[in-house]
């Protein structure tokens, strides 16, 4: 019996995990260029070891849009897969650009 609910959890245990691991983790955020006054909000995926809270979330999508002259302003929201389709036509371009 030992040897079966081994058997079992080696089957699902792996399943569990790629459904963790598919919902994914991603924020939005508003970003500002100067000279001239650009805007722009985005969706952007981050590694999970971003994800605990917004400092960490915020130097990650600080760093990444920096590289394109983007100045972070604020993290809207931290959120996995099932809020991916309704921030989609807000974020236009900036949808998974970074």
């Amino acid at each position: 019996m030992s040897r079966l609910l081994t058997l079992v959890a080696a089957m699902f245990v792996p399943l569990a995990l790629a459904g963790q691991a598919a919902a994914g983790c991603y924020a939005d955020y508003k970003a500002r260029q100067n000279n001239p006054l650009r805007l722009h909000y985005g969706v952007i995926e981050l590694p999970d070891t971003a994800c605990a809270d917004r400092g960490t979330a915020a130097r990650e999508i600080d760093y990444r849009i920096g590289r394109d002259g983007w100045q972070l302003l604020n993290v809207m929201s931290i959120f996995d897969s099932d809020g991916l389709a309704d921030r989609r036509s807000s974020a236009g371009d900036y949808f998974l650009k970074y």
